[in-house]
């Protein structure tokens, strides 16, 4: 997986994790268009403790692909209702307000 965490002043940080074979791809439906790119899922693999560690303190968080949503399923932050389909990829976002 990839991790990049967006620091930020004024709002919660955003912890952004995608599964590695998906890094610098773009993927489409319907009616979007994503393009994976890493300026913001991050450039250096991280282990999947590493991502638990981001998760368990994140304000905010960004994640596609199928081991980044089921990994945040089993930590209990969401749901696989929560996600949407972009293609055959799961997509989450989740916001701490």
């Amino acid at each position: 997986m990839f991790l990049k965490i967006h620091r930020s002043r004024e709002a919660a940080d955003v912890v952004a994790v995608c599964d590695r074979e998906l890094i610098n791809t773009t993927i489409c439906n319907e009616t979007m268009k994503v393009i994976i790119h890493d300026s913001f899922y991050g450039k250096t693999p991280v282990t999947e403790n590493e991502v638990r560690e981001a998760l368990k303190n994140a304000g905010n968080i960004n994640l596609i692909g199928e081991r980044t949503i089921c990994l945040a399923i089993e930590m209990g932050l969401l749901t696989r209702a929560d996600c949407i389909m972009i293609g055959s990829i799961p997509h989450a976002q989740i916001y701490n307000l």
